[in-house]
């Protein structure tokens, strides 16, 4: 706590992913784009890399038939070789290549802003991997030079890592193309050029918890003071109970349908509980899309982020129980007795504690004790729970005990006050989750 943060995004705008969806578009493109096809950018050249996929099998299986071996068949598919290829004529800076590689990259950048905006995410910086691979290929010739890294008869630098327990590991390729690590060692440069930060967070899904081990051992062997400085988040996936996404197959939910379906769902529960009756249409819809976003961010950040997620639309919009939904409606609650009461500020109160008031103030006490824990622990789903425990309190103080109907005034005022410092804790606790509360519903 009481770190400057910075966040920074990267994009892995270069290799061999994004030359599959070129050659892909080459061959079964036909000249569309996402706007003579009303997709969406980066849904549009996804569907490519998908595309990419499923033609290479095909040819894999072709090879087969005619005698090749299946190591052969992967490693000499005419499509693969031909991506291989680009790539190469990429880093040679070849034109044609790199016009196409701009054009299709803008067309995923602006889906991926349309979405990042949905889903109220900003960053301060977007490192391209393409702006820093020449600086993790100076890195890796500056370890060879050094003799800490090794490199083969066909030109390839490898990392030997056996004494640290991994093994021995890729930096550059033969035919001198980099490879994800020697991108990531220029960035992981870049950024400490840019913040000289004190801990590098890479918040990325556990299938990389091998990667990061790598980039943080790479680094330090070359004694550089942001190798150790790497922290790898390592979070579960997120799956649907229909099963595990996978992108290469096309079962990846597009996070846009997914948040439609999220919105229709909210506008669907709100509408039958009369939650939104008083609300004009703009702000129901407000409302929809806040409530939507909520039981969206929630249901994932609730989880340890180590654990793998099954992720259920319906169960996360739910007004009780353990969702986002639940914490706002108690919120709105407390703001509700804020605009309704007129009476005095509170000063001090003789009153013995109701058990439910207890239970609040002790929770409230424990706030800032709280998000210590969480940032120690590298653990937002402590603040989530948390929100949760204090949310479930005040409902049950709300039930049990009269707020605005006690005759004594400065029971009233005790409780009025109990309710303001609830809602300030829920709205800050909600806000590092990267949730906005309504004010009404």
């Amino acid at each position: 706590m009481g770190h400057q943060v910075h966040k920074v995004n990267i994009y892995n705008d270069r290799g061999i992913a994004i030359c599959k969806s070129m050659v892909a578009w080459k061959h079964f493109g036909e000249g569309k784009t996402p706007q003579s096809t009303q997709i969406k950018g980066d849904r549009f050249v996804g569907e490519f890399y998908v595309a990419f996929d499923q033609a290479y099998k095909k040819e894999v299986e072709e090879l087969m038939i005619e005698g090749k071996t299946k190591e052969e068949a992967e490693h000499n598919a005419p499509l693969l070789l031909e991506a291989r290829a680009m790539l190469r004529q990429w880093e040679k800076g070849d034109q044609e290549v790199i016009d196409l590689w701009n054009t299709m990259n803008s067309w995923v950048y602006e889906g991926f802003e349309q979405t990042f905006a949905r889903l109220g995410v900003d960053f301060e910086k977007h490192y391209k991997e393409s702006d820093y691979y020449q600086d993790g290929k100076r890195l890796v010739e500056e370890g060879l030079q050094q003799g800490i890294y090794t490199q083969r008869k066909d030109g390839s630098i490898w990392v030997d890592l056996t004494q640290e327990g991994l093994d021995e590991k890729l930096l550059l390729r033969g035919d001198g193309t980099s490879v994800y690590i020697t991108q990531d060692m220029g960035i992981a440069e870049a950024r400490y050029q840019d913040f000289g930060m004190d801990r590098s967070v890479y918040v990325v899904a556990n299938e990389q918890d091998y990667h990061f081990k790598v980039l943080k051992l790479v680094l330090e062997k070359l004694g550089k003071p942001y190798g150790k400085s790497i922290f790898h988040l390592s979070y579960g996936m997120v799956d649907l109970p229909s099963g595990r996404m996978k992108s290469r197959e096309g079962t990846v939910v597009d996070a846009d349908e997914l948040l439609d379906e999220m919105v229709k769902t909210a506008r669907q529960r709100t509408e039958e509980l009369g939650k939104v009756d008083d609300l004009s249409p703009a702000e129901a819809e407000t409302l929809y899309h806040t409530l939507a976003l909520s039981a969206l961010k929630y249901f994932i950040l609730k989880v340890n982020p180590k654990k793998r997620v099954i992720f259920n639309p319906e169960d996360s919009i739910e007004f009780q129980g353990h969702t986002g939904p639940f914490i706002q409606y108690t919120y709105v609650r407390t703001r509700s007795v804020l605009r309704r009461y007129e009476g005095k500020d509170f000063e001090q109160s003789q009153h013995t504690l109701h058990e439910t008031e207890r239970d609040v103030i002790i929770l409230l006490h424990d706030y800032c004790a709280t998000l210590q824990r969480a940032a120690d622990a590298d653990d937002v789903s402590i603040v989530a729970e948390y929100a949760y425990q204090v949310a479930r309190a005040y409902s049950k103080l709300w039930s049990e005990v009269k707020i605005l109907n006690e005759e004594d005034e400065n029971l009233v005022a005790f409780r009025v006050t109990l309710s303001r410092v609830t809602g300030e804790v829920l709205a800050d606790a909600m806000k590092i989750l990267g949730i906005t509360m309504p004010e009404r519903m």
